[in-house]
C-alpha cells in the first residue's frame, strides 16, 4: 500500500495517516468518527469515490453515499474551546485524566493528590501549538 500512496497526491497521504493513527488507536467495533468520513469525503469529490475507498480501506457504497450527500448534511460540530477541569473533593483522591489531541494521539494522566497539572502546557509539550 505504501508504494501506491507514494504516487498519489498528498492530499492522499495526509488522510491515510489519519486514518492509520485512528485504526491504531481505536477499540474494536468503534464507527469511524465523522470528521474523518468528511475528510475522506472531500478527497472522493476530487479524486473518485473508488479510488479514495481503495486506498483508506472504505466502503465504496458508504463513500458513494456520503459523497451524494449534500455538503452542509455533513457539518462536523465543532471541538470545544474550552473544557473547565474541577478538583476532586478529596485531598486523597486519584484520578485519570485523558486528552485527546487533535491528529489523533492520546495524553493519559493519572493523578494522585490536590490539584490539576496544566493540562494545557502539558498537552503543548506533546502535540506543539496546535493543542
Amino acid at each position: 500500500m505504501t508504494r501506491q500512496l507514494t504516487a498519489t497526491p498528498r492530499e492522499f497521504q495526509e488522510i491515510h495517516g489519519q486514518f492509520e493513527r485512528w485504526r491504531r488507536m481505536r477499540r474494536p467495533g468503534t464507527p469511524i468518527p465523522p470528521p474523518l468520513w468528511a475528510a475522506a469525503v472531500v478527497v472522493a469529490r476530487r479524486h473518485g469515490v473508488y479510488r479514495t475507498a481503495r486506498a483508506l480501506h472504505l466502503e465504496s457504497h458508504k463513500l458513494k453515499t456520503l459523497t451524494e450527500t449534500p455538503a452542509r448534511a455533513q457539518s462536523v460540530p465543532a471541538s470545544p474551546s474550552f473544557v473547565e477541569l474541577l478538583a476532586p473533593p478529596s485531598s486523597g483522591s486519584t484520578y485519570l485524566l485523558e486528552v485527546d489531541g487533535p491528529h489523533g494521539g492520546r495524553l493519559r494522566l493519572q493523578v494522585t493528590g490536590q490539584g490539576l497539572p496544566d493540562v494545557v502546557a502539558l498537552s503543548r509539550v506533546v502535540w506543539g501549538d496546535s493543542a
